[in-house]
């Protein structure tokens, strides 16, 4: 008993600590870095042609800076050239108009064409169908630059299919559709917006298609047909079964219209020849900003008009939001 008592480990006073055993640290290998170095292409690309011009930007727009004259030349004016832009750019004042124009006219009857036409090729069409999506898709993934030139010629002053076809049928005089700006006895610049919102509209009506198309074909079979033994008409299934179910890619197409129409800028600098034609009746803010800094070489107030623009599209995306996406929270 005497030599187990003896042998027991005598227990440590209370608040005496423990030595640490120090760790040896772990070899650092390739293998334990190789996923950073494998995505850092990505981070070097985002922060060199990402974030830097974003953030410059907003440097930019507080600065009054000849790009000619270097870094150094640059002139810190604060808030001055978005006061600018807002109370004293007349042409700011007419592209916005004109840019909010375009995207109420070409851009709400996409969507109030592409909704049926879906539904339509959705019911109608059976191994056909992929087909037809396809043909209504083409216009979306064309040159832009071909399919403005295609336009100018059918709606030629002289020349054009489209004056042909109403001279012959109505005898109606040829309409200067688009025009040189040089050309002041051409200009008629109420057809200008109107032949622009026309070539948006046929270029994007079918991108909404695939979209409402794809959401379409999630949608159960069976709501269809409950909804037929019910006596329903393609069109009450259309009504009261597709477009509630739709409501999340409706939110999505307009919100992509909205911001695409917002920034519209290929297809009226093409077809105006870059000049927005008389009286700037096709001229866009984006084309706006682009002569701003290219044109006139004001950077400052280029950068400004970018910022203001982006305002723009994020207060109307919010209203989208409110409007259209509001049921989808409660739900």
């Amino acid at each position: 008993m005497q030599a187990m008592a003896e042998s027991k480990p005598s227990t440590p006073l209370t608040g005496a600590k423990s030595t640490p055993v120090p760790r040896k640290r772990k070899p650092l290998h390739f293998r334990d870095v190789a996923p950073y170095v494998f995505i850092s292409p990505f981070f070097v690309l985002f922060f060199v042609f990402g974030l830097f011009p974003l953030l410059f930007s907003v440097y930019l727009s507080l600065h009054r800076w000849d790009p000619a004259a270097g870094l150094s030349a640059m002139n810190f004016v604060g808030l001055e050239n978005y006061i600018f832009v807002i109370t004293n750019d007349d042409w700011f004042h007419t592209s916005l108009y004109n840019t909010v124009w375009l995207a109420l006219v070409s851009g709400l009857p996409q969507h109030l064409v592409a909704l049926p036409l879906a539904f339509f090729l959705h019911t109608a069409f059976g191994r056909w169908r992929n087909s037809v999506v396809g043909a209504y898709f083409l216009p979306f993934i064309t040159s832009t630059v071909a399919i403005s030139l295609v336009f100018s010629s059918l709606f030629s002053r002289d020349f054009g299919v489209v004056n042909a076809t109403l001279t012959a049928l109505h005898d109606i005089p040829g309409l200067g559709w688009l025009f040189p700006a040089d050309k002041i006895d051409w200009g008629q610049p109420q057809y200008t917006k109107w032949m622009i919102s026309f070539v948006v509209w046929w270029r994007f009506v079918g991108w909404n298609t695939v979209l409402y198309l794809s959401a379409m074909q999630t949608i159960p079979k069976d709501l269809f047909e409950a909804a037929t033994m019910d006596g329903a008409r393609p069109w009450q299934q259309f009504r009261h079964v597709c477009l509630p179910l739709l409501r999340p890619m409706v939110f999505f197409a307009v919100t992509l219209t909205i911001i695409g129409n917002l920034q519209l800028f290929e297809e009226p600098f093409i077809l105006t020849g870059g000049t927005g034609g008389i009286d700037q009746a096709g001229k866009t803010a984006a084309m706006h900003m682009y002569a701003t800094a290219f044109v006139d070489g004001d950077f400052g107030t280029a950068s400004a008009i970018a910022w203001l623009l982006f305002m723009l599209i994020a207060a109307v995306t919010w209203a989208n939001n409110r409007f259209l996406g509001q049921n989808d929270k409660k739900a």
